[in-house]
């Protein structure tokens, strides 16, 4: 078994990993870097395109991030926090676009309205009192409310088309939403790190066991058993700092670390799926992220979004979550 020494482990080849060691080797670029994937190539799990929304989250569209009080108050505190971490994201894109750690934005990244869609007078009175209030606030300034059906048609065509417009309807509008795909941010990421001599990229490769030595000491660091599924070769690495970013794989992990943060988590064997069109003339009648809003309890999977998406390269029209069952946590 063969002993290595890294600064940094990043377990998971995902956009959290790819994000972590990034900013890493742009702090300091001396670190050594590995990164550890158990498939044979990153990103093609939760990160990858059909595995997530791949809506640039700002709190625009999603109704969730305000919720409603029993009195009727509206809470925005996370709508807006959400939005400052996600300008802070657009902000360390744009420098490694500029510096050439990344390609042209439209590889990973396209702008798509958002919009937050509602019926029933009890919804109508919620969306308008929310547009209200976070409109109070610069970052959210540009969003417009609306519930006249030619205003809706031009926002939203194929959601209006044919529908009863003697319905209560009314919708925000934010013009400057995105979409993104994460699978490719992740993988163009990682191709930059690839050109460092201090970072390496194991793939096929699982952790069997990882634990903490010298704890109290200064000099303390991990032990993280690895395996290689296609050699069937081990070695330990020596590691100064060790995030986990595995998805779904992460808790076991977490919990073979021994970290009392792993205690009283549990995975749920929910999946996401969804039905997507590929025909370019439906496509072409939606070019927006539509949301909805929830039962109160009810989780936000439990209202499919209509999103058009930029996967690979090529348009997609994404109807869903809907939840299915899975063991194969990602």
């Amino acid at each position: 078994m063969k002993n290595v020494e890294t600064d940094v482990l990043l377990v998971g080849g995902g956009i959290m990993s790819a994000t972590l060691g990034t900013l890493l080797q742009q702090l300091d670029p001396t670190l050594s870097i590995t990164m550890i994937e158990q498939l044979d190539n990153v990103a093609l799990e939760s990160s990858d395109a059909l595995n997530n929304a791949g809506t640039g989250h700002a709190g625009y569209c999603e109704l969730n991030y305000t919720p409603q009080a029993v009195d009727g108050s509206i809470a925005i505190k996370r709508a807006l926090e959400i939005n400052v971490a996600f300008e802070v994201s657009l902000q360390f894109w744009s420098h490694l676009v500029e510096t050439g750690g990344l390609p042209s934005p439209t590889q990973f990244i396209n702008k798509t309205p958002h919009l937050s869609f509602v019926t029933g007078n009890q919804n109508i009175a919620f969306l308008k009192r929310r547009h209200a209030l976070l409109t109070q606030h610069h970052l959210f300034a540009d969003m417009q409310y609306s519930e006249d059906s030619e205003q809706l048609k031009a926002w939203m065509p194929l959601m209006m088309a044919d529908r009863n417009l003697n319905e209560k309807l009314a919708a925000t509008y934010v013009a400057h939403g995105s979409d993104i795909d994460f699978g490719a941010l992740t993988r163009h990421m990682v191709s930059k790190l690839k050109t460092s001599s201090n970072f390496t990229l194991l793939n096929n490769t699982r952790v069997k066991k990882l634990k903490k030595f010298d704890v109290n000491s200064a000099k303390s660091n991990w032990h993280v058993a690895l395996h290689n599924k296609l050699t069937k070769h081990s070695k330990t690495i020596n590691a100064k700092f060790v995030f986990i970013g595995a998805g779904g794989g992460a808790l076991p992990l977490l919990q073979k670390a021994n970290i009392s943060e792993s205690v009283g988590y549990g995975g749920f064997p929910v999946s996401g799926q969804w039905l997507i069109c590929s025909n370019f003339d439906v496509i072409k009648q939606h070019q927006v992220k539509v949301y909805g809003k929830a039962a109160v309890g009810a989780p936000p999977m439990s209202v499919p979004h209509l999103d058009t998406r930029t996967i690979n390269g090529k348009l997609a029209l994404l109807f869903g979550p809907f939840a299915g069952f899975t063991t194969k946590f990602l």
